[in-house]
């Protein structure tokens, strides 16, 4: 998803939650209430949390190239002595292995809290897809030590190693473990002098600004960034890039936004495969059903070759060796035929009770076989067809009862 709606939890104060894109920008300004007011800004985005960093334990630890899995498994008893409660009783995530140090970042949390959030969540109708501390959103940068004073805590943050975490009274003494656990790059040398920048709302510059100035000759120089707004504003870029340690892994890992669409569109998936084999039976059948369709008309088409053609069993090529045929036929006059019938039909208006008992064709010549009441009906048919430019000629005339029979011939007069 494009978009985040990113809730920030603080203890004692109201949730406070802004809609980012995934490059960090506002798109809808931070509001404050409850969490319910917050769910409609959720449709259609990806849902992320900021819990307080004083609740979550920010630790790294040497890990030994091994899978993920397996690294989850180890790393909770790597980790049992530096940890107040019993490993049972915490939830661990884990984030990438550093190739250079071999060494892991983990956030380490009561399962009691983080079910406790999921619970007040859910109620409210916020289906989170990750959860971060605040201590993990803290930007950090080469040369730099960031801090973040947020009510009654402190985080501190170098380029290297996890954050710091403490109690904002104990200020003086957070600087000094921070700076004390900076390492030179280079062995024997002093690590060069760090920059300090300060994150902080109105009244928490004012109440520690003293302190922050006494420290400042331990630094290369101090540059203080007041958060009217509260550190939400800070924090968010971060959340909504998805570069820090999602709190929600293994038995608390949910499924991406695929897997979820997949879970909802499952049975209209099912329902669409069926479909689509049934169509496919469909066709297949009906493709089966054409090639014996096929199959009969071939046998057809060989038959009525054979009655067309005799003597030739062979039917390959049927229809181009009929045409063929036909085009023989017209060569030798058979394309007169049509025009004479016509002509016939024509001329024997001329004598309505001559009766043509039949005819042949051969060599371009169309022979009828006439029955008229006198001599006088044939010759009139005659000279009809003569008029139309056609050589008649009566053959074999011979009375027959009370008329006369004969034969007419008749060619294309040239």
């Amino acid at each position: 998803m494009a978009e985040s709606l990113i809730v920030q939890l603080r203890d004692g104060v109201a949730p406070r939650w802004m809609v980012c894109n995934q490059d960090g920008q506002v798109l809808v300004n931070a509001l404050s209430g409850e969490l319910a007011q917050a769910v409609p800004l959720a449709t259609g985005r990806r849902v992320v949390v900021i819990v307080p960093a004083s609740d979550v334990l920010a630790l790294d630890t040497e890990a030994p190239a091994r899978s993920a899995a397996k690294l989850a498994q180890v790393i909770p008893f790597a980790l049992e002595e530096r940890v107040a409660d019993e490993v049972e009783n915490l939830h661990f995530a884990l984030g990438e292995r550093v190739a250079q140090t071999g060494r892991v970042s983990v956030m380490v949390v009561a399962r009691e809290r983080i079910d406790g959030w999921l619970a007040e969540l859910r109620a409210a109708g916020l289906n989170p897809q990750a959860i971060y501390s605040e201590a993990s959103l803290v930007p950090s940068m080469p040369g730099q030590l960031i801090a973040l004073i947020d009510n009654d805590t402190l985080t501190l943050r170098a380029a290297e190693g996890p954050p710091l975490v403490m109690p904002v009274l104990a200020l003086e003494d957070a600087f000094e473990m921070a700076l004390a656990s900076q390492v030179s790059q280079v062995a024997g040398l002093e690590p060069p002098p760090l920059g300090l920048l300060v994150y902080a709302g109105h009244e928490e510059w004012e109440a520690h600004q003293f302190k922050v100035d006494a420290l400042r000759e331990r630094f290369t120089g101090v540059k203080v960034q007041l958060l009217p707004e509260g550190p939400l504003s800070v924090l968010a870029p971060a959340a909504a890039g998805g570069d820090a340690i999602n709190l929600l892994q293994g038995a608390l890992a949910v499924a991406n936004p695929a897997q979820q669409n997949w879970k909802s569109w499952r049975v209209a998936a099912v329902l669409a495969l069926s479909l689509l084999c049934l169509h496919l039976g469909a066709r297949f059948f009906e493709l089966s059903r054409l090639h014996k369709a096929e199959a009969a008309l071939d046998g057809s088409i060989q038959a009525a070759f054979r009655v067309a053609m005799p003597g030739q069993q062979n039917a390959v090529n049927a229809r181009r060796r009929v045409e063929a045929r036909v085009a023989q036929l017209h060569g030798g006059g058979g394309g007169e035929m049509l025009p004479a019938l016509l002509s016939i039909a024509m001329a024997r208006n001329a004598s309505p009770s001559t009766v043509i008992e039949g005819l042949t064709f051969r060599d371009g010549a169309l022979v009828l076989r006439l029955t008229a009441p006198d001599a006088a009906s044939l010759d009139a048919i005659s000279q009809r067809l003569r008029a139309s430019n056609w050589q008649a000629d009566i053959k074999g005339l011979s009375a027959s009862g009370d008329g006369y029979r004969g034969s007419l011939e008749l060619r294309r007069a040239h």
